[in-house]
């Protein structure tokens, strides 16, 4: 990145820690409410007037020493004190995403005291943007999953929601997603120069303060060491999972040459039988004839 002033329109080149670094989205979600609110908005559907306030009840501090549990990010935020959402960025595919968000969203929704009444358990939304596509035999920019009746699609329970944007899916966003802007904020959330981000953010307000986030943490030292951490932890993530399946692709290769030579193993063993019945056979003639 080439800082030349103290706007991100001022910036050209690559950028270095994109959105879709997970500690960049988080702390930019963290310290920009506008950038928050606007993102709940288009996510739900929900005019801005109807946003009285977001909360993040999980906040993360920049002093923390890095460890281990900071690699866990997803921003728990508290919306009109009255729904929760969980809201997370997801680069690497580990092939667990549904029941992982299910497990997430099972957790936040089992939130009553004893003794309370369960008719008072609040609205619980997971919400995951993902850098893959979760399902490729059937692609989805943005779906949503309910609760419902499988014949007639009756909603059982309204109160637990899961959501998946794709960023690799932008193509099949409908125009009720251009509507709302999910398709702006889903290009603002992959780009990877300052170009890119300057088109995108060009005459809205809300994307110009991501923008500008953006900017201001790449240039923050602590931002960055944690940005690079998270970045080192992933490359650490995808190194096993492909050596994983590299030893995998191994062992049955292995396993397949092991059988092939278990079959001639048998294939010769039942040659040998036959010839020893052979060899039998023509002895007891030979002491018949004598």
């Amino acid at each position: 990145m080439n800082n030349t002033g103290n706007s991100f329109m001022e910036a050209t080149g690559n950028i270095d820690y994109t959105f879709t670094n997970n500690f960049m989205f988080q702390i930019i979600l963290n310290e920009n409410n506008l950038v928050l609110k606007g993102l709940i908005s288009s996510l739900l559907h929900l005019p801005l007037e109807e946003i009285a306030s977001v909360v993040i009840e999980n906040p993360i501090e920049l002093g923390k020493e890095i460890d281990q549990k900071d690699f866990i990010l997803d921003i728990r935020v508290k919306l009109n004190n009255h729904t929760t959402i969980n809201l997370e960025m997801q680069v690497l595919n580990e092939y667990n995403w549904p029941d992982r968000s299910l497990s997430y969203l099972c957790r936040t929704f089992d939130q009553l005291c004893s003794g309370q009444d369960y008719t008072l358990t609040r609205p619980v939304i997971h919400i995951g943007i993902l850098d893959f596509t979760l399902f490729p035999k059937s692609p989805e920019f943005y779906a949503t999953y309910k609760l419902l009746n499988i014949k007639n699609h009756e909603v059982y329970n309204d109160k637990f929601i899961l959501s998946v944007l794709s960023l690799k899916q932008i193509e099949l966003a409908t125009e009720e997603d251009k509507a709302w802007e999910i398709d702006k904020w889903s290009r603002l959330f992959s780009a990877k120069t300052w170009r890119d981000i300057k088109m995108i953010a060009e005459n809205n307000e809300i994307l110009t303060s991501a923008a500008e986030s953006l900017y201001q943490y790449n240039s923050d030292w602590i931002v960055r060491e944690r940005c690079r951490a998270r970045e080192d932890y992933e490359r650490h993530q995808q190194y096993v999972k492909e050596k994983f399946a590299r030893d995998e692709a191994t062992i049955k290769e292995q396993e397949v040459a092991l059988r092939e030579k278990e079959a001639i193993i048998e294939e010769q063993r039942k040659l040998l039988e036959e010839q020893e019945a052979l060899i039998k056979s023509l002895k007891e003639k030979n002491a018949h004839a004598k």
